[in-house]
């Protein structure tokens, strides 16, 4: 819908809603958050569009939203409706479906609009507080620090920060062991005075892995919270409502437990940083691996992908490894399953169907997923290979394949973004020791193990930046971060136009105990 028809059902629905009751003002705020967003989220995601000019809508919205709602429920789902649609919005640019040109000239249309004065009733009316309301409505969740106030999240003593993740449902296990690996990591670091002093607090909100409670997770820890950024957040489907968000609060988005392209823009987000590869590098690897150390034919290689956006962000990888290999991408086999399933029925039959029959597959799924498709088709494909990336949750997939059997187990490979939890190096020895101070009875897991090391990589950055701390200086510091050594085996680095600090990938594969050995790649 092109702006200047969204303009003009502003108009209509605002000539349309006097003294209308205050139901009614509800359905037409949701309306209207469903015709900005998208706007605002094209022009998020367009770099050369300033962010002052955005966080002007967002914030005389914010305001609407709140005069519209009469409780909590209402401006709490009247808030999520527009975060959603900003999602949208933004993905429309990322995918090509709008250019950024298009997105300055609506946003410039919308500015207009807003501003008034022109024909018809001024949109002002619908995208701004009456001035009564105005002047007793709370500060706008996305308000920006007032100069010269303390930053948010940062106090003399500490330094919040939150993550959103799955701590109950199917993924639960993800995300409590990112947390693990992160308060390993602050423990550690507070137990010798902090950084400048301040104790470094991680705060938590489950989302269950469901996109559709990412947006309430992320407004507890921005508006209720107060954190100071965002570290560890765990998934694909999630991000794509949680980057946004953060985006649109300049709020550093550090960390995450993903490997999908969403958080790996060209250039990148200014806010956003990566530790770990990308699912793209990881899948590539595996496809080498596959086709050129164990001889398996392209043709016969399938994909085994939650039916989202992480699946999705799994089987471009493979598609574009193929493709690099100088071979069509366009006979690969991707058998689905549902987010927050272990409904894989529809897959194994797919997979019987196949001709020449598949003898890999490499699968883009959670732990209990991964598990029940290995233990339904283990028996039909006498010695498929089953190749995993590391968001699976590796010791979670160990645990779940151990339960049905050693030879369930024995030669599923997953290829991980840090190093093996079984080995010496000196950053895997100092992970183990803070688990074990910090955590007692707590094996060490490669999930915990990427939260402490994201975890160290983040506090480094934050011991550069000095007493002085704001979200600006320290970005500014991170791209400034060069060769950085934790002990991994592989150096660090970001810069102006690389947000992502590592791209070694790591193999390993299940023996007949349930434990990771080490594999070659290539």
């Amino acid at each position: 819908m092109t702006a200047r028809l969204t303009l003009f059902l502003f108009s209509a629905l605002l000539a349309g809603t006097a003294g209308a009751a205050a139901g009614d003002k509800t359905d037409v705020v949701r309306d209207l958050a469903g015709r900005v967003g998208p706007i605002i989220g094209s022009a998020s995601a367009c770099r050369d569009i300033a962010r002052p000019r955005i966080q002007a809508i967002v914030d005389k919205f914010t305001a609407v939203i709140m005069e519209a709602s009469s409780n909590e429920a209402e401006r709490s789902d009247l808030t999520q409706s527009f975060d959603r649609s900003v999602a949208d919005g933004r993905g429309a640019v990322t995918t090509g479906r709008t250019d950024c040109r298009s997105a300055d000239r609506q946003l410039a249309d919308l500015e207009r609009s807003i501003a008034g004065p022109g024909p018809g009733p001024s949109v002002a009316a619908v995208i701004a507080p009456s001035s009564a309301a105005a002047a007793t409505a709370p500060t706008a969740p996305v308000a920006q620090v007032a100069a010269g106030s303390p930053v948010r999240g940062v106090t003399d003593q500490e330094i919040r920060f939150g993550m959103a993740a799955p701590f109950s449902g199917s993924a639960k296990e993800l995300g409590r062991q990112m947390k693990l690996g992160i308060d390993a990591a602050f423990n550690r670091v507070n137990e010798t005075g902090g950084v400048e002093g301040r104790m470094l607090k991680l705060i938590a909100a489950d989302d269950g892995y469901e996109p559709a409670r990412t947006a309430d997770a992320m407004r507890q820890l921005y508006e209720k919270d107060q954190v100071f950024g965002i570290i560890g957040n765990v998934g694909t489907p999630t991000a794509v409502v949680a980057v946004p968000y953060a985006l649109e609060r300049k709020m550093l988005f550090f960390g995450a437990f993903t490997g999908a392209n969403v958080l790996r823009h060209d250039p990148p987000d200014r806010y956003v940083f990566n530790y770990r590869a990308s699912y793209a590098e990881e899948t590539d690897a595996v496809v080498r691996y596959l086709v050129k150390l164990r001889r398996i034919p392209i043709r016969q290689i399938a994909v085994f992908a939650q039916q989202d956006t992480y699946g999705d962000s799994g089987f471009a990888g493979v598609s574009k490894a193929v493709r690099a290999l100088g071979v069509s991408d366009a006979a690969i086999v991707r058998l689905n399953y549902k987010r927050n399933t272990v409904d894989v029925d529809d897959a194994v039959n797919q997979l019987k169907l196949q001709k020449p029959p598949i003898k890999a597959v490499v699968m883009v799924a959670t732990y209990r997923a991964a598990a029940k498709f290995i233990e339904k088709t283990h028996d039909l494909f006498p010695g498929m290979l089953y190749t995993n990336v590391s968001f699976v949750g590796s010791t979670a997939l160990a645990d779940e394949l151990m339960l049905l059997g050693p030879r369930y187990a024995s030669g599923v490979i997953v290829t991980q973004v840090v190093p093996a939890v079984s080995g010496y190096s000196s950053a895997v020895l100092e992970y183990k020791n803070a688990l074990a101070k910090y955590f007692p009875g707590e094996a060490a897991d490669y999930v915990s193990l990427e939260g402490y090391v994201a975890a160290n990589v983040l506090i480094q950055g934050l011991r550069r930046t000095g007493p002085q701390l704001d979200t600006e200086k320290l970005i500014d510091v991170l791209e400034n971060t060069r060769d950085f050594d934790l002990g991994l085996g592989a150096s660090l680095n970001f810069g102006r136009a690389e947000h992502q600090a590592s791209h070694k990938i790591w193999g390993t594969a299940l023996d007949e105990n349930g434990k990771y050995q080490a594999i070659e790649l290539e």
